[in-house]
């Protein structure tokens, strides 16, 4: 298997959230000192507290999803090793999803939720069993959201670039997956439309039935992928 990884996308995420960190820090410290030697500051100090606060949120929030491990990217990455040189995956493209596989036989759409815990999804719903750590840290982390709906919509839109950009007169199949990457998450899955499966089980699911893609086809869509990926 081939893998393509846009990090510079990944570099510019990760600085941006040592910069709010840092800035919130920042402002929290000017809310208490600025007004113990600007007297004038004090009505001030509330709102550089507020923004201090929103500021070191939204740093930890950009570090949970670029910085934190297990990267999602590394679980993919891992759970798919071993196939053939003619599957190419893509991470981070300029794309409604972050990670594609590209396979002799279609093109595989990979939503990922990169969380710890216990989910469930019945009658159409998500829930997730909330610990005190998960509520703790909830406003500064993703959440599960609705993958099934996020992965099916990238699918369908996929589907129609790949008419539209790459031109080719032949129905490229399109299979959206969800991929739970994280080690310490649990699934209860019934009735879902497309598959919902943790990273260890995805190697079976990637394999599209359906005739070997033209090879112009196929080095066509290679090609677009690259580019959007990594941006040459």
């Amino acid at each position: 298997m081939k893998t393509y990884i846009d990090r510079k996308k990944i570099s510019a995420r990760a600085e941006l959230s040592n910069l709010a960190s840092i800035g919130g820090l920042v402002l929290l410290l000017a809310s208490v000192v600025a007004p113990l030697f600007l007297t004038q500051l004090a009505s001030l100090s509330f709102w550089l507290m507020v923004a201090g606060l929103g500021t070191a949120m939204v740093g930890i929030y950009f570090a949970n999803r670029w910085v934190r491990k297990p990267r999602p990217e590394d679980g993919l990455d891992k759970a798919l090793k071993g196939l053939a040189d003619n599957y190419h995956l893509y991470h981070y493209p300029s794309l409604p999803c972050d990670h594609l596989l590209l396979t002799p036989n279609g093109v595989v759409v990979l939503e990922t939720v990169s969380l710890p815990g216990v989910f469930s999804y019945k009658g159409g719903r998500w829930r997730e069993t909330m610990t005190i750590g998960r509520a703790i840290r909830y406003i500064v982390e993703e959440h599960v959201g609705d993958p099934i709906k996020s992965a099916t919509r990238t699918g369908q839109y996929l589907q129609e670039q790949i008419r539209k950009i790459v031109r080719v007169e032949a129905e490229v199949p399109v299979k959206p997956l969800v991929v739970f990457v994280h080690p310490g998450a649990f699934l209860e899955v019934e009735n879902s439309s497309i598959p919902v499966l943790r990273a260890e089980k995805l190697k079976k699911q990637v394999t599209i039935d359906a005739p070997r893609l033209d090879g112009e086809v196929y080095e066509s869509l290679d090609t677009f992928f690259q580019d959007l990926t990594l941006k040459k």
